[in-house]
């Protein structure tokens, strides 16, 4: 019902984009996981070796969203050609209600412009946002591993939990890349009652 409200809402945005008329390129990419039980899923102490090429040491099997984002965003800097902003989108932490509440989206993006721009949209759409801590250089220590590229989850969950997830997947962006990247965690927002609100669609 919730839990992908991310794609969702990317699907929504991005359908209401192309009906407007919207005059520029757009790619979407829906990044989706089946968090299920079976022969074939991944374990805790796997490694897995993500679209960007880097390795990941899997200590939480319920952080799975970022790995498909990670593959995403790899993806998009790879394949979509003269890309020059990268939007992801997704429930991704519980840690987002503690950081920016139930109405509010946090973002996180690689320039003060972008925040802003996605800040200002969140008001005239009525999708609102507020801003994350940005800093991959003091964030991505909670990932560090001494048999991967990375772990998936946090080694401490009181170290801006939420920046630190949308920092891994930055990550995943190609090396060349040089464009604007936004994240959006909307795991508050995009529940009411238990029931999906649609956030991100307007």
């Amino acid at each position: 019902k919730v839990d992908m409200g991310g794609s969702a809402g990317v699907l929504g945005g991005f359908a209401a984009a192309v009906r407007s008329g919207y005059p520029h390129k757009l790619t979407c990419l829906l990044c989706v996981a089946e968090n299920a039980i079976g022969p074939q899923a991944f374990r805790n102490d796997d490694i897995l070796t993500l679209y960007s090429g880097k390795t990941v040491e899997v200590n939480n099997c319920d952080a799975e969203g970022r790995l498909v984002l990670g593959d995403g965003v790899a993806h998009a800097t790879k394949h979509v050609e003269n890309v020059n902003l990268i939007v992801d989108m997704a429930t991704l932490t519980g840690a987002q209600g503690v950081a920016t509440g139930q109405k509010h989206a946090a973002v996180l993006a690689n320039t003060p412009e972008l925040e802003q721009t996605a800040l200002q949209a969140g008001l005239k759409s009525g999708d609102l946002a507020y801003p994350l801590l940005y800093a991959p250089d003091l964030l991505m220590k909670e990932f560090d591993s001494t048999v991967a590229d990375m772990k998936n989850s946090v080694k401490d969950r009181s170290n801006a939990q939420s920046s630190c997830a949308g920092h891994f997947i930055e990550a995943h962006l190609g090396p060349g890349y040089k464009g604007g990247w936004l994240h959006i965690d909307m795991a508050g927002p995009a529940d009411f009652k238990e029931r999906a609100t649609g956030y991100g669609v307007g």
